[in-house]
């Protein structure tokens, strides 16, 4: 009996001697493993910062070549240029000077008068109300401007507030974009659309108008109680931290660092002032802006900022609404084109890359006071690119692809995953 008890005892000795043993063993390879993961995390992780500062130097010397080019030949005056891959900010700054045969450069804080650049911000604000509840696409205009009046009394009642911010109410092409030039309030131009002819019903055909777009500011206010300049600055500028943005001419003129408008002649740049047109339509065209700005603004919309609004209720802005049938456009002469439509505020290209995939744009040009301005997005590889000029430029036909070709060389192409590689090739640069 006590033999066996003996034998019990030195088994559960020995059990207890094999499993601390065990632990020991563990908890030294936990610690030699421990060390070892960190080392290849920071490796990667290096291997990361090298290579976005690589590519970043790449893209500066780049796009400096592109707009230095640009300028010795004439071509423009000066740009503000922002690049964003993701939620970075890889390019926000000047090439050129804020004025003709001015000394000040631009930068990344160098305001610029966006033009149509503006409905893309009108559209994402209605988006915002919806999203509240606030309004609806179906909304009828005359509920929030009774006096309106488009043709017949029933095709008046179909005129609904998706239909102004596409395009497709039915109004001939740039109807009264005259009297927004003259300065006329909106109140009194919504009047006058009772003397227009439609030239389709509502939502059958697309006819470009800066006036009828305009009408949306009517809408978001009384449906807020809160002026489009307003709510811009509550629910967008601030949040988003873009300090340089502004609706209005006696902002932008009283602004130290801003650009100036001119026009190329026989003889060189002439100067221009800056004028007063378009902030009588902050919805369609009275928008100002740096590149910095806009730089905060493509961040945001690739999803950025959820905190400030999520991307699903922003969604329905870049939907095709209405596709294009004429193909005398600039954005439709661009390499691989495939079609065009128009959303809520924005211009939605598909368009068949070299490698047979097919790639979206969200894109928008902007003209006002001689100011030419461009901005595209990539959903698709979650880049955006904008730039802002202070003179009209034949080059803004090609701006879009030609930029995208640059990046797409030096982001888009190139592998993300580094988890495999040991150190970057230093060469890259060079290459």
């Amino acid at each position: 009996m006590k033999h066996i008890i003996f034998i019990t005892r030195l088994f559960i000795v020995l059990i207890i001697f094999f499993s601390v043993s065990a632990s020991i063993n563990n908890k030294q390879h936990i610690e030699n493993v421990e060390p070892n993961m960190a080392y290849h995390k920071s490796v990667v992780d290096e291997n990361k910062l090298q290579l976005y500062n690589l590519r970043k130097e790449r893209l500066k010397k780049a796009l400096s070549e592109y707009f230095n080019k640009a300028i010795r030949n004439g071509a423009i005056v000066g740009a503000g240029v922002s690049v964003v891959k993701g939620d970075s900010i890889i390019i926000s700054g000047g090439y050129g000077k804020r004025k003709a045969y001015g000394e000040k450069e631009v930068d990344g804080n160098t305001v610029f008068r966006l033009g149509s650049l503006s409905k893309g911000f009108t559209g994402v604000l209605a988006a915002n109300l919806k999203a509240e509840g606030k309004l609806a696409w179906d909304d009828k205009i005359t509920d929030y401007i009774p006096e309106f009046r488009l043709g017949t009394l029933r095709n008046t009642a179909n005129v609904k507030l998706e239909h102004i911010l596409s395009h497709t109410t039915g109004t001939p092409y740039h109807t009264f974009t005259n009297l927004i030039e003259e300065g006329w309030s909106m109140d009194l131009i919504a009047k006058r659309f009772k003397q227009v002819r439609p030239l389709s019903q509502p939502g059958k055909e697309y006819s470009y108008q800066n006036a009828m777009f305009a009408l949306s500011q009517a809408v978001v206010q009384k449906s807020t109680g809160k002026k489009i300049e307003t709510l811009l600055e509550e629910r967008f500028f601030k949040p988003l931290g873009m300090n340089n943005m502004s609706t209005n001419h006696i902002d932008l003129l009283n602004t130290e660092n801003k650009a100036l408008p001119s026009v190329r002649r026989k003889r060189g740049w002439q100067r221009k002032p800056l004028t007063e047109r378009y902030y009588n339509a902050i919805a369609a065209g009275g928008v100002n802006a740096s590149a910095e700005d806009m730089a905060k603004w493509m961040r945001f919309l690739l999803g950025y900022n959820p905190e400030v609004m999520k991307a699903k209720d922003f969604k329905e802005v870049f939907n095709p609404y209405v596709s294009f049938k004429n193909n005398r456009k600039y954005y439709q002469k661009w390499q691989g084109h495939l079609k065009s439509s128009y959303g809520f505020g924005w211009r939605i290209h598909e368009l068949q890359e070299t490698d047979n995939k097919k790639i979206t744009i969200w894109h928008h040009g902007g003209s006002v006071n001689n100011f030419r301005n461009e901005i595209a997005i990539y959903p698709d590889v979650d880049l955006g690119i904008c730039v802002l000029l202070n003179s009209q430029s034949k080059i803004t036909k090609t701006l879009v692809p030609d930029l995208y070709n640059l990046v797409k060389e030096i982001y888009v192409d190139i592998p993300e995953n580094l988890n495999n590689i040991d150190i970057v090739d230093v060469s890259f640069e060079n290459n």
